[in-house]
């Protein structure tokens, strides 16, 4: 059954009821059948009648998709970039089929974080039984032991996951763009995955990792809610965190100090240390107005030229500089 079928049923439907409307106790009752029959009508359902199975491969050679020399995802056969619209009219279908190349692409990052960035996966809680919820981070094999310095990432919410800053632009920009991989080979030494809630998540693997780490100096790269999980960590753990924690760069950052009821000495310590670069298409750096009294808000600038921002955050880790 097409779209403009669906529409003409449910238009004459409609017609129909505005006519009866206007007649005696009769046609009330009609109206009132019509109103049942339109109740009952599931418009996801009829779409569906002509909709493929919701079954895709489960493999990047399934999808006849690779990632070529230069990190970009490419079509095997004629090269080109993904296509989101695969079929034209089948929205729903579209959408699922990027979903499940989204999975995949997932478990592709855990790969690389494994293989070329020679992280660990750490299972979370650690002393977690078989029955158990259970998540996982990734770390380097020094993150506990190496005296100097201490690098966490904690990235944003929704579909992306450790190792990912966005989906969207791994699938239509590169690696480089949308992972944390050119970051993390840069010295960033522990990825953040989701447990319980982010915040909950976030002082876990302050109290049983960070915190038992040996770094003197701790540098947090903060993306989207996870600005929101580093400033709940600051307000439970405020001491231990102004004591180890060196400079914390945001990047688009949602947290909200009036919100998270940030206290007055947390707030004066995020001016002095934290920055949150925001979209904006001002150029890199630029002042951002900001309605919150905490951190500076200056500019991560134009979306194709995002990665300055991440060249910016190492320069500041490598100058060991106080304030972000």
């Amino acid at each position: 059954m097409s779209f403009s079928f669906i529409t003409l049923i449910l238009l004459t439907i409609w017609i129909n009821m505005a006519q009866l409307q206007q007649g005696g106790p009769d046609e009330k009752e009609k109206t009132t059948a019509l109103k049942d029959l339109l109740s009952r009508i599931d418009l996801d359902e009829l779409m569906k009648k002509d909709e493929p199975p919701l079954e895709f491969p489960d493999t990047l050679e399934g999808f006849e998709y690779a990632f070529n020399e230069k990190g970009q995802l490419r079509h095997i056969k004629t090269g080109e970039p993904f296509v989101f619209n695969y079929r034209e009219d089948l929205h729903r279908w579209n959408q699922k089929r990027y979903e499940a190349l989204g999975e995949i692409i997932t478990k592709y990052v855990y790969e690389l974080l494994e293989k070329e960035c020679h992280l660990k996966k750490v299972t979370l809680p650690v002393d977690a039984t078989e029955s158990e919820p259970k998540s996982f981070i990734f770390m380097s094999e020094d993150a506990l032991t190496n005296p100097d310095k201490l690098m966490v990432l904690i990235h944003g919410s929704g579909v992306v996951r450790a190792g990912q800053w966005a989906r969207r632009l791994i699938i239509n920009e590169d690696l480089d763009s949308g992972t944390q991989i050119p970051y993390i080979k840069r010295a960033i030494e522990v990825i953040k995955m989701d447990n319980g809630s982010p915040e909950e998540h976030a002082v876990y693997v302050w109290d049983h990792f960070i915190a038992e780490s040996a770094a003197e100096n701790v540098y947090f790269v903060a993306h989207s809610y996870g600005g929101l999980a580093f400033v709940e960590l600051m307000i439970q753990r405020e001491a231990d965190v102004k004591n180890k924690v060196t400079a914390v760069a945001l990047t688009d950052s949602v947290h909200n100090v009036w919100h998270q009821e940030a206290g007055k000495t947390v707030r004066e310590w995020m001016r002095e240390n934290c920055c949150n670069w925001v979209s904006s298409s001002e150029p890199l750096d630029t002042s951002v107005e900001s309605m919150l009294p905490d951190c500076p808000r200056v500019s991560a600038g134009p979306l194709p030229k995002r990665g300055e921002i991440f060249r910016k955050i190492n320069e500041i880790e490598s100058s060991d500089m106080k304030t972000a």
